[in-house]
Formats: C-alpha cells, structure tokens, sequence
C-alpha cells in the first residue's frame, strides 16, 4: 500500500507535512508506505532533523511548486515537475494508490478530474465532509463546494457516493439519506428541491428518510445530507467557523466543540473518481496531515473507489 503525499503544499509546508508524517509512522498500527514528493534540498534536513526513518518512506523529488494564487490548469500544464504533478502522475501509473495534497485546490481537483478521471457513469464527482453529531456520531455533506449547480440526476448520485462513503469509511450501517431544503413536507423549497426529492424517494439503492432543515444538521435524523455546492459550501464554512468562535469565547475546550477543528478530518475526499485523492486544509498542521494519510490508508484498504466502480457499472 502507497501513499502519494505532496510535501509542498500547505501554508507551513514542508514542516507541517513532515511533522504529520512522523505522527503517522509512530501511530499507525500497520503503516503504508508514503511516497514524499517534494523539492529534496528543503525536505530532506527536516526529515533528518525530526528523526524520521528513511527505510520507511520514498523521496521523490520536484523541482517546482503550484502557488495557490496560480492558473489551476495552466499550472498543471506547464509545470510538469511541480509536486503536485508529479504526484497525480504517480498516481495514474499505479506507483502509488492514494494521493494527498493541501495544496493549491483548483489544481487538485482539475488534476483529479482530467488526469485520474471519473468513474463511468458518474455525472460529476462531488467533495465531501464530515459533520459532528451530538449524539457522538458523525455525518456526512455533500457536496460542500465543487458543483455549485446541480441536476436533480446529480443529487440522486451523491445520495449514492455519500451512503457509500458512510457505510464503508466511517462504518454506518443503512445510513439515512436527507435532502437538505427549507420545510420537511414533500413539494417543499426551490425548483432543485422539488425536482430532487421524487427522483431519491425511487430510489432502492439509499435509505432516504425525506427533507431535512437547518436545525437537523446536528442531530441524528440523517446521517447522510444532500444538496448543491452552493448550499454545501456555505453551510461547511459556517460549521468551520464554530471552533474559532469557541477559541475566542474560551470554549474550545468542549468535548464537542471540539470535534469541528478541522484538524480532526484532516482533508476532503474526491467521490466518483477512480483513484483516492483526498484535499487537505490550507492550514493544515501535524494532526491533519497524520489524519489525512490515515483517511487515504482507510479508503485503500475498504476499496472504497472500487465498490463505487462496481455499484455504477450495474
């Protein structure tokens, strides 16, 4: 098992890649091998200097780097050396089976969608995440930011990669499929809505429970919530902002305050791509990165994108 892990992305990259690194090898109970892509004369004094073991890992070295502020294309087009290139190339190969990157955004997903390519069948992959549940439970949105306008089809298949995602990854058993709109009663909310909600009640492959609002977001009425990217975006955005009013007020310290750092989930996984490729935080320290590459090893290991392969196929 191989992990692609580009050590040049992020706001305190390489530290923060390679402190994340050594939390994973020094944690996980049978770790995969992580392929370290990056520029060599800036990674490897640090990996000496926190003592990480050189046996357990592969250096392959980048020359160049993807700013965030750079054309997403343009930048994987012309900068074939950079590491975020070189990872989705390792990835297409099949020398690594996972690939993680915090990152310029648009360059993941664009690498993602034209280099790895979506499953057949699936309309448009979607990103997802995790939401906190108060009963201690954890559910999942989708799709919080890479379709902002959806087909009622579309929705209809996130509803399935987002079961999916629930049920292997996090181990949910028939999760509940929710689609978020502003009333619980059938005909409810916009055009989208009402177009979507007889399309998921036919549905026999999800558990769809109906229309769920606002307020149902942390409780545990569905554990799978469906809507837009537009909507999704917004509402994982103000979900993030939750720790940081917390810190400010002195509160994060709350048992479950704290489970909406995002440090916790580490990144955002690609759905209904052929390969993992998980999108980590800007920000992301040490404990997102270790989360990170224990989220890829657990999508490799449950096979996630080949269940979704053969679930589409039929």
């Amino acid at each position: 098992m191989n992990i692609g892990l580009d050590m040049m992305g992020g706001d305190f990259a390489p530290l923060e890649a390679i402190k994340g690194l050594k939390l994973y090898l020094s944690t996980a109970p049978q770790p995969a091998r992580v392929f370290c892509i990056g520029i060599q004369e800036q990674i490897i004094s640090i990996l000496h200097e926190h003592e990480i073991d050189l046996t357990a890992i592969e250096i392959i070295p980048s020359t160049q780097v993807i700013g965030y502020n750079e054309h997403p294309t343009k930048a994987l087009k012309e900068k074939t050396e950079s590491s975020i290139s070189i990872g989705f190339q390792l990835l297409a190969s099949g020398k690594i089976d996972a690939f993680i990157s915090a990152g310029n955004t648009g360059a993941m997903l664009v690498g993602a969608m034209l280099i790895i390519k979506p499953i057949e069948g699936i309309l448009r992959p979607t990103i997802a995440t995790v939401i906190p549940k108060l009963n201690g439970g954890t559910g999942v949105l989708l799709d919080v930011g890479l379709n902002a306008d959806c087909k009622p089809e579309q929705l209809n298949q996130f509803a399935m990669l987002g079961s999916m995602y629930a049920n292997i990854i996090i181990g949910i058993e028939s999760p509940k499929v929710g689609l978020i709109n502003v009333g619980e009663e059938e005909g409810k909310g916009n055009l989208l809505a009402q177009a979507t909600y007889p399309v998921l009640k036919e549905n026999n492959q999800i558990n769809f429970i109906g229309n769920i609002e606002g307020r149902d977001f942390f409780n545990d009425k569905a554990d799978v919530m469906v809507c837009d990217g537009f909507t999704g975006n917004i509402i994982l955005k103000m979900a993030e902002s939750f720790y940081d009013i917390a810190s400010e007020r002195k509160f994060e310290n709350d048992g479950y305050i704290k489970r909406f750092h995002y440090e916790n989930y580490g990144g955002t996984p690609i759905l209904g791509i052929s390969k993992p490729v998980i999108i980590g935080h800007g920000i992301s320290n040490a404990m997102a990165f270790k989360n990170m590459l224990i989220g890829a090893q657990s999508m490799i290991k449950n096979d996630l994108c080949a269940t979704i392969k053969h679930k589409f196929a039929n």
